[in-house]
């Protein structure tokens, strides 16, 4: 029975540690956007002509050839 002297403040200071992290992150917009991170699998990878033609650099096979 002792333990529970331990085990309910530790309880109640989780508690108040959770809704900390709650409120702050409530408070700091993560949860503004909740749809797009599940859709981003979903996309396709961009094609690798593509990231060239926007990086401008060239694979080591295509200046051989």
């Amino acid at each position: 029975m002792t333990i529970l002297i331990v085990m309910i403040p530790l309880s109640i200071l989780l508690l108040i540690g959770a809704g900390i992290a709650f409120f702050w992150a409530v408070d700091h917009d993560q949860f503004d956007d909740m749809k797009t991170p599940a859709l981003l699998p979903l996309l396709d990878p961009p094609d690798a002509s593509e990231a060239q033609h926007a990086t401008g650099h060239r694979d080591d096979a295509e200046t051989r050839e």
